[in-house]
């Protein structure tokens, strides 16, 4: 950078400083803490410039402080630079057939694994729910938003991504190859327990999953069954509208959340009696990587004691984002509504806490795998979370009985 470049650079944001001080002065604003952090990123801006070992690259000292802005608030909203948003337009329109079949989200930093689809990719090349992806094609993840990784992860079956993987429980790297694939959609599965009670697997909840779930518990009613586990663990792909028109199987009455946000008009969604299917026991199962729509069918249960729900507190990202575009050819993904509970608590903040905890036990990470994200046929003999829920609805708890869960640890710090 040339001195008179250099100049005008700090020029520009003395000016900056100045108007917001003036505006501070004069009242145009009541939010003296914006203007403070307006002061102190200008005077930042100019130490960077004139202090720093070398002269910094200003527009990639800018993006820096964007993308972190933005993944400050939470891991959904993020910020995309102008060569970064044309590259994910390019991606959209081409509706890549391709993909690796992982949920993943942002946590300390880096993305991370909150689960994977069963036969896909991912799966098969041995990721877990709580590896982070330390670079996805070559790229490091530190400064990536989800939304960039997943557009390096998708593309033409057959092609392949390098990520580089660190493990959860091992706490070591490995370098791995990819190859998308076109993912074949997962269905509900059901398994007979005994002759009145049943176990449902659902792993995704995308458009038109309320209509399949709905087939299937008409079916169990049909044939008897009277108890049922309805096992969320791992979903975290799925539409926020699937989320609520699933719970309205299973509840006949309450709140079942609401959507708001400060330019958001408040959406509360309700139970509908005659939309009902399922009026028999029930006990829902969530872990840390249950996610989104299957947060809100979890809130919803527990929320209005129509059921327990047994397990991990859940990840947290059920919300809703708008695509804010700037002149630059920049963009940003911006959280502008959160969902919250019955209870009136924001589930992006606090996940939903069950009302029975039990926590994984396993000490490796295929076995912290299987029940963070369990395999769509059951073992209740190896699934402390099944065989507790199973115990409920066999008579050793009430749901009107229950005391508050207690949440111990942190979830797991690991993809919305």
């Amino acid at each position: 950078m040339n001195r008179l470049t250099k100049a005008l650079v700090v020029t520009l944001s003395l000016v900056i400083f100045s108007y917001a001080s003036l505006g501070y002065v004069l009242g145009k604003s009541d939010d003296q803490k914006s203007y403070r952090s307006l002061g102190v990123y200008s005077e930042v801006l100019q130490r960077v410039q004139e202090e720093y070992v070398e002269e910094p690259s200003i527009p990639k000292v800018t993006a820096g402080a964007l993308h972190g802005l933005l993944e400050s608030l939470d891991a959904m909203s993020s910020y995309l630079s102008p060569q970064e948003y044309t590259e994910y337009k390019k991606q959209i329109s081409a509706k890549p057939a391709g993909d690796v079949g992982m949920a993943i989200s942002k946590r300390s930093g880096y993305i991370m694994i909150v689960s994977t689809l069963p036969d896909s990719p991912a799966e098969k090349a041995g990721l877990h729910t709580g590896d982070f992806l330390e670079s996805v094609g070559g790229f490091s993840s530190r400064e990536m938003s989800v939304r960039q990784a997943m557009n390096l992860l998708v593309g033409a079956p057959g092609t392949a991504v390098k990520v580089a993987v660190v493990r959860r429980v091992e706490a070591r790297t490995d370098e791995l190859t990819l190859t998308r694939a076109q993912v074949p959609p997962v269905h509900v599965a059901v398994t007979r327990l005994t002759p009145d009670t049943a176990y449902m697997r659902v792993v995704t909840l995308d458009k038109g999953k309320a209509d399949e779930i709905r087939s299937k518990l008409a079916e169990l009613d049909k044939d008897g069954v009277k108890k049922l586990v309805f096992d969320l663990r791992g979903c975290a792909m799925g539409d926020t509208p699937e989320g609520v028109a699933v719970a309205r199987l299973l509840l006949n009455s309450g709140t079942i959340a609401t959507l708001k946000g400060q330019t958001v008009t408040k959406q509360e969604f309700t139970a509908d009696a005659g939309k009902q299917v399922w009026k028999n026991q029930l006990v829902v199962l969530t872990s840390n990587a249950t996610s989104g729509a299957a947060e809100i069918v979890a809130a919803a249960v527990g929320g209005n004691h129509r059921g327990d729900v047994v397990g991990e507190r859940t990840f947290g990202t059920a919300s809703e984002q708008k695509l804010i575009e700037f002149d630059d050819g920049s963009a940003i993904y911006l959280t502008d509504a959160f969902y919250y509970t019955p209870a009136g608590k924001a589930i992006p903040e606090e996940g939903v806490v069950p009302t029975t905890e039990v926590n994984s036990q396993a000490e490796d990470a295929a076995g912290f795998s299987r029940v963070e994200n369990p395999p769509l046929t059951p073992s209740p003999n190896d699934d402390s979370i099944l065989s507790k829920a199973l115990e409920i609805l066999n008579g050793g708890h009430k749901v009107a009985e229950r005391a508050p869960a207690v949440h111990r640890g942190p979830k797991i710090a690991l993809i919305g």
